[in-house]
């Protein structure tokens, strides 16, 4: 059965709202909401390390102004977030995330938001 939250996109003007509403409905199901502010400077295996806790410790996290990153970056984090849900919606326990066994907490969930704006 799927959990209450796989994650999700929201978009937007600065200062409307979108980070805070993931947060808030983190705290309001008694989970853990790690935000990431997004950069040009941003490389997919700082996001995989990222990725890679995520996933074993079944937090959330909440990638802010996510097309910022760069988009030859943005490819690879994508191949990276459809592992991780595929790995939740075959209900893994473990999976196989850049050439490593990794434990997976069905509680993970990946959220996104973007300015416009932003290239």
């Amino acid at each position: 059965p799927r959990g209450p939250a796989r994650g999700g996109a929201r978009g937007g003007p600065a200062g409307t709202g979108k980070t805070e509403t993931t947060k808030d409905l983190a705290k309001a199901l008694a989970k853990q909401c790690v935000v990431f502010n997004c950069s040009p400077e941003m490389d997919y295996l700082m996001v995989g390390k990222f990725f890679k806790g995520l996933s074993s410790s079944g937090a959330w996290c909440c990638f802010d102004e996510f097309n910022r990153i760069d988009v030859a970056v943005l490819s690879v984090v994508a191949v990276q977030i459809m592992t991780i849900q595929a790995a939740l919606r075959e209900e893994k326990d473990k999976f196989m995330f850049e050439e490593r066994l990794i434990a997976l907490k069905k509680t993970c969930a990946v959220f996104i938001t973007m300015n416009p704006g932003y290239a």
